[in-house]
This record gives structure tokens, C-alpha cells and sequence, in this order.
């Protein structure tokens, strides 16, 4: 009855009260049909050192814990993507971007579990109504190259009057390197002249 006890558990206060081994133990109910999926829990903390870094760990590194197969190393993996999927879904229906504040809470979710450097971009047009948003370089966990070319092409094809550019920092503090800026008014003057 413990799996039954802690899926009501689940349904009843949602994750909120459970520590972070009762977590992987809850999902691995559905890889691990007949284990200890507890012990699992702590034996994926111990190697990774904490929850995100379980999701975060390659498929290969996560096999090589005892007890992981492909399936549930295949079930860990599927969160953060599932996870983003659902916030970039909730966030696509804005439709008009007036502020930085909303601009960063479009970007967040497209960033979730990310754990390489991605730059996107919002293309508006002069109602600042979201034309597209993509991503237009992928890079390594602490850097990406970006195309003035690229970018300066992307709004004149679209027509687009403003152009917002994210980029996420996966392997570090999230605030802007002196690299960030430089490049960032690069990208300003050039744009500006169009």
C-alpha cells in the first residue's frame, strides 16, 4: 500500500511536501514496476547531488546507476522536455509583447532544461504583436554565436519593427556578461540603421 499511500499523497497536496528522493520515487512508480524505487531516489541524488541535476544528466550517465534502465532513464528525461512543452504552450498565446517584463516571462519556459546556450528571437510588428519567435543559434553550456547578418535578415523577411533577443546562460549566473553587452549593441547599432 506505501505506492498507493504516496500517490494520494501526490493528488491530495501535489509535491509540495515531498523531499526530492520522495520525487524520483513517485515517478520511477511508473519505469520500476517491482523495486525499491525509495532507494533508486536516494542512489540518483547521491550520484547527481540534486534534483535538477538528475533531469539534467545524460541519458548514458543515468544507465550507469544501478537499478536505471533505458526506461526510466527515458521517463527522467522526458520531464524537463515535457515540462517545456507545457510552459511554452501556456506562454505562445500571448500575442503582444509591451514590456521587458513580458518579454521575459515568453522567453523563461523556451529555456527550461536546457543545459546548452540557445539564442532566440522575437520578431513584432509596430503594435509589438508577436510576428514569430525562434530559436536562431544553439551553442555549447556557456556559449553560442549569433549572425548580425542572421538576425538584421530575419526581421527585414518579416517585416518586423522590433526585434527581442534571449539567450540563456545553462552552466551559470543568469545576468549579462561584458561579451552579452558588446555583442548586444552591436546588434542595436546595426539594426537601428535599418
Amino acid at each position: 500500500g506505501h505506492r498507493q499511500r504516496l500517490k494520494e499523497r501526490f493528488i491530495k497536496n501535489g509535491l509540495s511536501d515531498f523531499e526530492d528522493h520522495n520525487v524520483l520515487e513517485l515517478l520511477l512508480f511508473y519505469s520500476v514496476p517491482r523495486s525499491d524505487t525509495n532507494e533508486l531516489g536516494h542512489k540518483l541524488l547521491k550520484k547527481f547531488g540534486s534534483l535538477s541535476n538528475v533531469f539534467d544528466a545524460p541519458v548514458d550517465e543515468l544507465c550507469k546507476v544501478e537499478g536505471i534502465g533505458l526506461h526510466s532513464a527515458t521517463l527522467i528525461k522526458l520531464i524537463p522536455e515535457l515540462c517545456n512543452l507545457y510552459y511554452v504552450d501556456k506562454t505562445e498565446k500571448v500575442t503582444v509583447v509591451s514590456s521587458t517584463n513580458m518579454a521575459g516571462r515568453y522567453f523563461v519556459p523556451k529555456f527550461m532544461g536546457k543545459t546548452v546556450e540557445e539564442v532566440h528571437i522575437m520578431l513584432l510588428d509596430d503594435k509589438k504583436k508577436v510576428i514569430k519567435c525562434e530559436m536562431i543559434s544553439k551553442g555549447t553550456v556557456n556559449a553560442s554565436a549569433v549572425s548580425i547578418r542572421k538576425i538584421a535578415a530575419e526581421a527585414l523577411n518579416s517585416n518586423a519593427t522590433g526585434v527581442v533577443l534571449a539567450h540563456n546562460h545553462p552552466g551559470g549566473i543568469a545576468l549579462p556578461s561584458a561579451s552579452d553587452i558588446a555583442v548586444t549593441r552591436k546588434i542595436y547599432r546595426a539594426l537601428k540603421l535599418m
